[in-house]
């Protein structure tokens, strides 16, 4: 059975997923800094250091 072994990605593969993981990373990035999440995240960590135990 001489078929060729498919073992792992070639450079070619790396590229692209290394180049979409970037973009992912940007898009997230501009996503996180936005000013409603920004704003959402500040309230919650805001309620997070107000609480009463």
């Amino acid at each position: 059975m001489g078929g060729s072994s498919d073992r792992g990605m070639t450079t070619s593969e790396y590229a692209v997923g290394t180049i979409a993981a970037c973009a992912f990373a940007a898009v997230l990035y501009k996503v996180v800094n936005s000013g409603p999440v920004m704003s959402a995240m500040q309230s919650v960590i805001e309620g997070a250091l107000d609480a009463k135990f």
